[in-house]
């Protein structure tokens, strides 16, 4: 087929998603149907005919809308060299490169490799022998038949040379800069709604007040930028964590994308989670079928977190001046998910320094970036981004930068019955039973004898080294007061403020307070 008859013949030839197992893992992945939903309506289909979307609003499982968002938010493969959005320059560089090896000799390796549909890739290898680039080399067997295979040609090789001193790029194809903007803005994660019940299962199992859920739910649903603040050790990561998490909806990751001539790549797997959405991995391929442009790569919403290690050079692209491409910087790779800047005030730049980067960002909802040529080109600033420190906020950000947070949410210290709980919680996990006596004592260690704050983290802390003790001294999990004592004695040095004289030293030998299975 000629180049010009596959473009007069694309838009027929165009996949409408009717295929019932790809509809049925898109609905499932983005949290609109149970696999058990799919699975009956599959069955209803056997039986009766019809389209699986249908089944499942008669079911009232979906609505109608619901069904038209899944299907329009999935990118349809491209069919003909226009519909990638790049130039067939641009792609025959990407195939010279890929076939520059040897062992990609065929369509469906070539289709592999670059992520584009099998049809598209025989144009390009016909525009390919065209311009006397590549030639055929016979066929190879397989189980299903017999495959063309083809090699570069001397000026293939050239061609592919010229391609190499480009960039080094071989992979797939890239995405233009205008899909991926469209594509950041379509999946907003302000579009997000989440309920309160959602919200406190998420947080659940966290021993955290209303008042909490009741400030932290409208700050997520806002998808604006928020401060968690207070002392150590209260859970502020912890909470980070779980709201990354409440996100369920898919969002589609590019591997890269084009801009200016050079090529940024996108997807980092320590960061985007793909999809997996069946079980047996039979046909785990599925969501990737022939209608859906796999330049994509079909996530979770993705949660970026960065401690003291951030510098303002990783904000930007970083280049990599022998193979000639870029990496996207950690904040372009949060896009549509979540951004947490962890212990935040303790990174090797200044606060203040970080803040000026992020201030255009976070206010207009847009951010620039530079290539090394000297263009700069914007993307949307679509992520929550949430800062989390245990500093004073009024000793790393001035008024200005503070009115651009509208959420500043307090995480402090529990309160004695919410430290109780969490003790008792503490020491289920460990195979103990926390008595009242055994946690007066520890709040009397703690508050009475040595004046030190409570904090979330301690229970969890102070039974760890119990269970410890009992281990270094062969004796079944049990709480005593001088394993209590030296645990607490454990949270802080002899410097700390508040360190004062140790109940061991004062109560003399240890009493037996309680042991596992008494």
């Amino acid at each position: 087929m000629t180049v010009r008859a596959a473009r007069a013949v694309g838009g027929p030839l165009r996949r409408r998603w009717r295929d019932r197992t790809l509809l049925g893992e898109l609905l499932v992945a983005n949290g609109l149907a149970t696999a058990e939903d799919v699975a009956e309506a599959l069955r209803r289909q056997r039986l009766h005919g019809g389209r699986l979307g249908a089944i499942l609003i008669s079911m009232g499982r979906i609505s109608e809308l619901d069904l038209r968002r899944v299907l329009h938010a999935v990118p349809a493969a491209p069919l003909s060299i226009e519909e990638t959005g790049l130039s067939l320059n641009d792609l025959l560089n990407l195939l010279t490169k890929a076939m520059h090896g040897g062992s990609v000799d065929t369509a469906v390796k070539l289709a592999e490799v670059l992520k584009l549909p099998q049809r598209l890739i025989q144009i390009l290898l016909e525009e390919a022998s065209a311009a006397k680039l590549v030639e055929a080399l016979g066929v190879v067997r397989t189980l299903t038949g017999a495959l063309p295979r083809y090699g570069l040609s001397a000026r293939g090789r050239e061609w592919a040379q010229q391609a190499f001193e480009q960039n080094s790029y071989i992979g797939p194809a890239p995405v233009p800069l205008s899909d991926y903007v469209s594509r950041i803005q379509r999946q907003a994660i302000g579009e997000e709604r989440l309920p309160a019940e959602a919200v406190e299962r998420a947080l659940k199992g966290l021993v955290v007040s209303d008042d909490l859920v009741n400030k932290v739910g409208p700050a997520i649903n806002s998808g604006r930028p928020m401060l968690l603040y207070g002392p150590p050790g209260n859970g502020k990561t912890s909470i980070a964590a779980r709201i990354g998490a409440l996100f369920n909806t898919m969002v589609f990751i590019p591997h890269c994308f084009e801009v200016g001539g050079q090529i940024v790549k996108v997807f980092d797997p320590d960061i985007h989670k793909e999809v997996q959405t069946t079980e047996d991995g039979a046909n785990a391929n599925s969501i990737r079928a022939t209608g859906f442009d796999r330049r994509w790569v079909p996530c979770r919403r993705p949660f970026v977190v960065a401690g003291g290690e951030l510098t303002l050079e990783m904000l930007d692209l970083r280049f990599n001046t022998l193979a000639k491409f870029y990496e996207a910087p950690l904040h372009v790779k949060a896009l549509n998910g979540t951004f947490l800047i962890d212990d935040f005030g303790r990174q090797l730049v200044a606060p203040e320094t970080l803040l000026n980067r992020w201030i255009v960002p976070l206010e207009s909802r847009v951010d620039y970036l530079k290539l090394h040529t000297g263009k700069s080109f914007a993307l949307p600033f679509d992520q929550l981004v949430i800062f989390s420190t245990n500093m004073p906020p009024s000793q790393l950000m001035d008024g200005a930068f503070l009115r651009r947070l509208p959420y500043k949410i307090e995480v402090g210290a529990p309160s004695r019955e919410q430290y109780r709980e969490i003790f008792r919680g503490a020491a289920r996990r460990h195979g103990l039973e926390a008595t009242d006596e055994v946690i007066d004592f520890v709040l009397a260690e703690l508050t009475e004898r040595n004046d030190f704050p409570l904090a979330a983290y301690q229970p969890e802390f102070i039974v760890r080294q119990v269970v410890a003790s009992c281990k270094f001294r062969g004796i079944p999990p049990q709480f005593h007061t001088d394993m209590l004592t030296f645990a607490i004695g454990n949270l802080y040095t002899k410097d700390s403020p508040g360190y004062g004289v140790t109940a061991a030293t004062r109560r003399g030998p240890s009493l037996r307070i309680a042991t596992a299975g008494d």
